[in-house]
């Protein structure tokens, strides 16, 4: 067991104990949320490379209607809280930069599709939210991938991306994920509010394992509606509850993260089975940026996200996505 693989099981301990008191409200209202991110909506050259597309459908459950043994987890975990649970689909597509080839190179990221399945715990308070996730699915042909992209080309009138027989072949995969974050106010700046928003996440699977710690830094209205803008992991997500503390709520933010990746599916592939595989880069640093605005029931995110190298020889410098979400509340 390495020195990282110590760190991120000493976090996973470590991180239940930060518990808060101020008890959150109630809420009976149940959400929807569609999101989707892609690398062809920025400025990075080409745009269609590796980190592609992610789209994923989610529910969230009102407050209360958890079953007896995981609000009883929830309790042992994190203490008071009002608690939820959360179901969503998630599916997400890499590829190299260089796709006009049949045979990628060796030394260019590999093709991967990713199909999710994620089941969470959530427990919120007045100033934090806890979450644990337990995630399966598969990386792999199945996943659908190809299909998608090649299908989304068609429909816009793109050649097809080569390479895809080069893909990561089938591997059940399943990932445990726990996160904490923190909501800091900060005051006020022209009759506007500011806060904080630090988190840190602890990944353990054979998907991923990492450990990535950052902060959200916003300013506008009605800033404890939520607790930042979704994203799918990984990255700084505030995840997909949100409950208006006013008719119209709005703000802007930027965050940062930095993640130290002990293992990473999607470069090196399975170690039982090989197959295309980089030489990673274990610490990766994410930057994003964007707006939120909550009215009607309804809640808009945009983000814009660039991202260092993941791996040795990764060509293009920040890699750069946007990510954006439309949820109802019913």
């Amino acid at each position: 067991m390495n020195l990282r693989t110590l760190t991120v099981l000493a976090g996973t301990l470590v991180l239940p104990a930060f518990a808060a008191h101020a008890q959150a409200a109630a809420d009976t209202a149940s959400i929807w949320t569609l999101q989707d991110e892609n690398a062809s909506i920025t400025t990075g050259t080409p745009p269609d490379r590796f980190y592609v597309n992610g789209l994923r459908l989610g529910w969230t459950s009102p407050t209360g209607q958890v079953p007896n043994f995981l609000a009883d987890l929830g309790r042992t975990l994190w203490g008071s809280g009002q608690q939820r649970i959360a179901f969503d689909l998630a599916q997400q597509i890499y590829t190299p930069a260089g796709t006009s080839f049949a045979v990628p190179s060796p030394f260019d990221r590999p093709f991967a599709g990713v199909l999710l399945g994620n089941f969470s715990l959530i427990s919120d308070t007045a100033d934090t939210r806890s979450v644990l996730t337990v995630s399966l699915g598969l990386v792999g042909p199945a996943s659908g991938a190809e299909e998608l992209q090649n299908s989304f080309h068609d429909l816009i009138g793109q050649n097809h991306t080569n390479g895809w027989g080069s893909q990561i072949q089938n591997t059940p995969i399943g990932e445990i994920l726990h996160e904490r974050t923190w909501r800091l106010p900060m005051g006020t700046v022209a009759g506007l509010e500011t806060d904080a928003l630090p988190s840190l996440t602890i990944g353990l699977g054979d998907l991923r394992d990492y450990v990535q710690t950052g902060v959200t830094f916003r300013f506008g209205q009605g800033l404890d509606s939520d607790f930042g803008v979704p994203r799918i992991r990984p990255g700084l997500s505030g995840g997909d509850v949100f409950v208006p503390t006013r008719p119209f709520a709005w703000y802007v933010f930027a965050g940062a993260d930095g993640q130290a990746v002990a293992y990473d599916l999607l470069l090196q592939s399975s170690p039982f089975r090989g197959g295309p595989h980089v030489s990673t880069v274990w610490d990766v640093a994410e930057f994003q940026g964007g707006f939120a605005v909550m009215a009607y029931g309804m809640r808009l995110t945009v983000a814009y996200v660039a991202q260092t190298q993941e791996f040795h020889g990764q060509t293009g410098g920040l890699h750069q996505f946007g990510s954006a979400s439309l949820a109802f509340r019913f």
